[in-house]
C-alpha cells in the first residue's frame, strides 16, 4: 500500500513524536500488507530507537502484526567472521554458559566450540551464526536469565547490526518483572563499562524497566540504559540515574 494510506500516516506521526526515534536522520520505510501487517525497514541509530519503533507501531489499533526489517547502524563495521569470534569469546568468558554446548556456524559448517557432555547440570545447546552483521541465536537454554544474557552479549559485539533471538527455554519458564530485574542486575554486574553496578537500582513493571541510583559518568549512564534496552521482552526504559563523581 502507498504511504498515503491513513494507517501509515498514523504510525509515522506516532514515530515522529517519540523522542528516541529520529526519522529525519534515520528514515524508515513503512509498508502495510493486505492483511494489515506493518513492515518496518531501514537503519536506526541504536537499539532503543528500534525497540521503541516496534512498540509504537505495534500499539496502533489498525495494525495486525509487525514485520521487523530494521537494523542498527554499527559504530564500526566488522566482517562476519570477526563478529562471530568476538561473540564466542564473550560467551565463553562470561561463565554463565560453561555448562552449555556451544556450536557455531562457520562458512556453512557447524563447529562444536564447547561440549557440555558429561556436565552434571547441562545448561543447554546454543547455536550462533552471523550473516551480514546480523547475529542469530538458536537452540535452547535452561532459563530466561540465560536467554537474556546471551542476547545482551550478542548486542555487545562491535559491528552487530541486529540480533535474531530464536532461543527456546527448556523447561518452559513463565516470565515476570522480578526475572527481568534480576537478569538486568546480573548484566550490569558483568558489564566492564559499569564501574559501580551496586549503586544502580533496577525496577521492572509490565515490561517497563526503571533505572535509579548513581553512576560515575554520562557514558556509564547511557551504557546502563543500553544494557536494559538489549534485554529480551523489555519494551521501555526509564533512565533516572544521576551522575556523581
Amino acid at each position: 500500500m502507498k504511504n498515503g494510506n491513513p494507517v501509515l500516516k498514523t504510525v509515522r506521526a506516532a514515530l515522529e513524536r517519540d523522542p528516541r526515534i529520529n526519522l529525519h536522520l534515520w528514515p524508515l520505510e513503512l509498508e502495510l500488507t493486505d492483511d494489515h501487517a506493518l513492515v518496518l525497514q531501514g537503519e536506526v541509530q541504536n537499539i532503543a530507537a528500534k525497540k521503541r519503533a516496534l512498540e509504537v507501531a505495534g500499539s496502533t489499533p489498525e495494525v495486525n502484526g509487525i514485520v521487523d526489517r530494521m537494523q542498527i547502524a554499527p559504530a564500526e563495521r566488522k566482517g562476519d567472521g570477526e563478529i562471530l569470534e568476538i561473540l564466542i569469546r564473550l560467551l565463553l568468558d562470561s561463565g554463565e554458559f560453561k555448562s552449555c554446548t556451544l556450536r557455531a556456524i562457520k562458512k556453512g559448517q557447524e563447529v562444536v566450540v564447547q561440549s557440555a557432555e558429561g556436565a552434571d547440570y547441562p545448561g543447554g545447546d546454543l547455536i550462533v551464526s552471523v550473516d551480514d552483521g546480523v547475529i542469530t541465536l538458536a537452540g535452547s537454554l535452561i532459563s530466561l536469565s540465560h536467554k537474556r544474557m546471551a542476547g545482551v552479549l550478542a548486542w555487545w559485539v562491535p559491528g552487530c547490526r541486529d540480533v535474531r533471538d530464536r532461543l527456546e527455554v527448556e523447561p518452559p519458564e513463565q516470565d515476570n518483572d522480578g526475572e527481568i530485574s534480576e537478569a538486568l542486575a546480573l548484566v550490569l554486574e558483568l558489564d566492564p563499562m559499569i564501574s559501580r553496578p551496586h549503586q544502580i537500582r533496577v525496577g521492572s513493571r509490565d515490561k517497563v524497566v526503571t533505572l535509579q541510583g548513581s553512576v560515575g559518568t554520562e557514558t556509564e549512564k547511557d551504557r546502563a540504559e543500553q544494557d536494559a534496552w538489549c534485554m529480551f521482552n523489555v519494551g521501555t526504559v526509564v533512565n533516572q540515574l544521576t551522575v556523581s563523581r
